[in-house]
Order: C-alpha cells, then structure tokens, then sequence
C-alpha cells in the first residue's frame, strides 16, 4: 500500500509537527471519496477521533465532519481532507487506516502503533 500525496497542515495555534498524522491509504481514500459522493457533499472532511468507551476503555470515531476545531491537525490524502482533533493526536500518532473489503470483512481498519492492547471485539484499546 502506498500513500501519495499526503500533507499536512494545522489550524492556527497548534504545534503538531508533520510526523504526528494518521496515514490513509490509496484504498481507504478511495473508499472515502465514493462516500463523499453518495453524501453529495464536497464540503466535508473525514474526522478520526479518539473517545472514552468500548471494554479496553478508548474507542475509535471515524465520521465526516464540517467543523474546524481549535488545535486541529489536517492531512491530505488525494483529494481526501482527514482532520484531528488536538487530544486525539498522541493516541492516534502514526496510525493507518486502510479500508478492507474481504468475504470475512468489510469496513475500516485502524493500525495503531500506540495502542498496547485491544479488546476481543477489536472495536476498542487502551
């Protein structure tokens, strides 16, 4: 899998360097403008976040998003805006998201180097 065009940005008084970002790939990318399509919408960014929940006590949020937030990290990953948001930034430092699409599975997948542990569901971590 390989990642192109990708940079980053950040919103005024933020201090995130650029080796603090997610990485989408070619694939989730792809997945997320034919979503982006269907909404009808060219105005939205895909939002990943961190949340408390899930039985490993941190869960995943990926959702489109139109807001910008104070402290926000911004990447662009072929044509796809993916936004962080400030406290979500250290869990999610050096993580990939990449779209599977399998007779087993289909959905986003997030690849986290920060996170020690997950749940059996896969759907949380600590």
């Amino acid at each position: 899998m390989t990642v192109q065009d990708s940079t980053q940005t950040t919103a005024p008084d933020s201090a995130q360097s650029a080796t603090e970002s997610v990485i989408l790939t070619d694939t989730a990318a792809v997945k997320v403008k034919n979503l982006l399509e269907q909404e009808g919408r060219d105005d939205l960014a895909l939002r990943i976040a961190v949340q408390p929940g899930g039985c490993s006590g941190l869960r995943y949020q990926l959702f489109f998003d139109e807001r910008t937030l104070e402290g926000d990290t911004f990447n662009d990953f072929n044509g796809v805006k993916v936004v962080v948001d400030r406290m979500s930034v250290p869990y999610l430092s050096g993580a990939t998201i990449d779209f599977v699409d399998s007779i087993e599975k289909q959905g986003f997948t997030i690849d986290n180097p920060n996170a020690q542990g997950s749940c059996a569901c896969g759907d949380s971590f600590h």
